[in-house]
């Protein structure tokens, strides 16, 4: 389900996308993914879920609006950025066989050993997902970098994306709700904090937050 894009600096926009909804806590939780269209690629932040998995199920009973059911183009895509590897974040990995999916290379081998926190291997290792591990800080087109923000895994990343003005940041699950960067307590959230950033984007939260 998409949303407006918002300009952000010259030719770069960003989209929030729909993709689920969870049951926790006895509210809903959205679930968004982000398209960033840049001058030199079309790229995808994050590609929630496709299927309903048993396990996904007992603990959410989600909402699924799948990237492949909705009106983008997937053939469009041209980079796709996991912030980290958590099922509702990596689910439609597949449906992007043979793109660059970009990952810190922690996050990569902590979902790859840890069954506890990362039980659906088979969506991290889908058939035809070919990932670009990266160790750290990285640009990855001008103006837009990718920066390690841990605390919700030890793997976690984020999006900066330069402006004319303070910076925007694509999130992830760096804060699950407004309130952690109000008050923020990981690395990431005061990495992010630090950055001074117009707003961020969060995947569980309809609006961009702003300080």
């Amino acid at each position: 389900m998409w949303r407006d894009p918002i300009t952000l600096a010259t030719a770069i926009t960003v989209t929030p996308i729909l993709v689920a909804e969870l049951h926790v806590e006895g509210e809903i939780m959205p679930v968004y993914v982000h398209l960033i269209d840049h001058p030199d690629a079309r790229v995808l932040v994050d590609t929630g879920m496709t299927e309903l998995h048993p396990s996904v199920v007992a603990a959410f009973d989600p909402i699924l609006h799948p990237l492949d059911r909705q009106k983008l183009d997937l053939s469009t895509i041209d980079i796709v950025i996991n912030t980290h590897l958590h099922a509702d974040h990596c689910g439609g990995n597949h449906l992007f066989a043979g793109k660059p999916i970009y990952v810190q290379r922690r996050e990569l081998e902590d979902a790859r050993s840890n069954a506890t926190e990362y039980p659906l291997r088979e969506w991290v290792d889908a058939p035809g997902v070919q990932y670009v591990a990266v160790d750290g800080e990285f640009e990855l087109l001008p103006g837009l970098r990718l920066l390690p923000a841990p605390g919700h895994t030890a793997g976690m990343q984020v999006v900066v994306i330069e402006t004319d003005d303070r910076p925007i940041i694509v999130g992830g699950d760096v804060a699950v709700w407004f309130g952690e960067l109000d008050q923020p307590a990981t690395v990431g959230q005061l990495r992010v904090r630090d950055l001074d950033p117009q707003s961020v984007w969060l995947a569980h939260e309809h609006q961009a937050w702003t300080p």
